[in-house]
């Protein structure tokens, strides 16, 4: 069925569906048809009154965590865009219109990008209430690579594995390699990684499939929130604790609900920080259950030495 027919019984049933204030909330989002690798959020507050505000991730050009302008609510539905400006030309700008409707619940609706347009679902984000309180221990650690090979784990879209491979007891990728996804998944945990950023290069970690980790050269650099060790385009370190591109680092990561703490070699730079929601590497956009760990192989080359994750439990 083509998606002005779908979109449209979508918004005649979300324009018969009531309140204005029914959009308002946080968002986990599942693209349909053939976009469904990537997932989305949206959060929106003010409906129902004359002035909207929110932010959404993946549904515009790039991936970051972008506001959402001149928001509005008519005949049941929710319509805005997005604005994206290119690094090299900010007077050049990438518009993103998104229509969307409630029904039953759900959040459906469209997102009109110049690359094509995207039908999705979304659903209420849950309420995570587990907290780092001290009463979490650690279990048996797992060691998820092995130094032989990527066994334990798969690429996001099958048959790309050959994008990432042993050397030397190290894990590297390629130039432009798959998303690499862990087989099993998990809850509350501590990540402990060895890895080494080649300059000017850049990668990711995500946590439970959902919510990234940077990894970045950037050392010298004032710390942010799409810097090394940052909590992608949400939370930034407390400062830069990067090492020179080409050297060891670690990275230490501990995740409990909504709660992450990070150690950026040795340095304590983020605590306890409340995540919002998905980043930009979101694959599953099932938040209250375990999710995998997942590695982003396509922007630049990371190396690994270490990746171990020991399950807490209380």
């Amino acid at each position: 069925m083509h998606w002005r027919i779908v979109l449209g019984v979508f918004l005649a049933a979300g324009a018969a569906a009531g309140a204005d204030e029914a959009f308002n909330g946080r968002w986990v989002i599942r693209p349909l048809g053939e976009n469904n690798a990537r997932v989305l959020w949206l959060e929106i507050n003010g409906a129902g009154t004359d002035t909207i505000t929110g932010a959404m991730v993946g549904g515009g050009p790039g991936g970051q965590l972008d506001p959402i302008k001149d928001a509005s609510v008519e005949n049941g539905q929710l319509r805005f865009h997005l604005e994206r400006s290119f690094g090299q030309q900010p007077d050049r700008v990438m518009k993103t219109s998104v229509v969307a409707a409630v029904d039953d619940g759900q959040l459906h609706g469209v997102a009109m990008r110049t690359r094509g347009t995207l039908l999705w679902m979304g659903e209420r984000a849950p309420t995570l209430p587990e907290r780092d309180d001290g009463s979490w221990r650690e279990g048996e650690p797992i060691e998820l690579f092995d130094g032989q090979g990527i066994q334990g784990w798969h690429t996001l879209r099958p048959g790309r594995e050959e994008g990432w491979y042993a050397e030397d007891g190290i894990l590297k990728n390629k130039r432009r390699a798959d998303l690499l996804v862990s087989d099993g998944t998990f809850w509350n945990f501590v990540l402990r990684v060895e890895y080494l950023v080649h300059p000017k290069m850049n990668g990711g970690i995500g946590l439970r499939g959902r919510y990234e980790i940077q990894l970045l050269d950037d050392f010298g650099h004032e710390a942010s929130d799409h810097g090394n060790g940052a909590l992608y385009g949400r939370i930034a370190p407390a400062v830069n604790a990067s090492r020179p591109a080409g050297d060891w680092q670690t990275l230490e990561i501990r995740l409990v609900g909504r709660e992450v703490t990070v150690v950026l070699n040795g340095i304590e730079t983020i605590s306890r920080a409340v995540v919002d929601g998905f980043t930009a590497m979101a694959t599953d956009w099932r938040e209250d259950q375990p999710g995998p760990i997942t590695l982003q192989g396509d922007h630049g080359a990371i190396e690994y030495r270490k990746i171990e994750l020991t399950p807490l439990v209380q």
